[in-house]
């Protein structure tokens, strides 16, 4: 049973304003003018935080003409998600294990 969880995954996913970005990709493909308005982020904070994103395998860009659209890859949150289900499980299994003290 697996229960280590992708630390670094968590790191990306830590700051409020890319979770903000993840939150709202998971409700529809959007650009980056729209997540401005969306989030109130100034346009180059937000391109920073977008390309941690991709580089971290969270989201997908599709070119649009001059726009780029983002899209939440579903399978990298569900995998996260699945870590910490078996991190969960390991605890209720080991809930009445205790090391005894020297």
């Amino acid at each position: 049973m697996m229960t280590s969880v992708d630390t670094d995954l968590i790191r990306v996913l830590a700051d409020p304003l890319r979770l903000q970005i993840v939150t709202l990709l998971a409700r529809e493909t959007l650009c980056t003018t729209h997540l401005v308005e969306e989030t109130g982020a100034k346009q180059t904070n937000l391109s920073n935080h977008l390309r941690v994103l991709r580089e971290a395998g969270v989201v997908d860009t599709e070119p649009c003409g001059r726009f780029t659209y983002y899209r939440l890859k579903p399978d990298v949150i569900a995998q996260l998600a699945g870590q910490f289900a078996d991190l969960a499980e390991s605890a209720r299994n080991a809930a009445e294990n205790k090391r005894a003290c020297p």
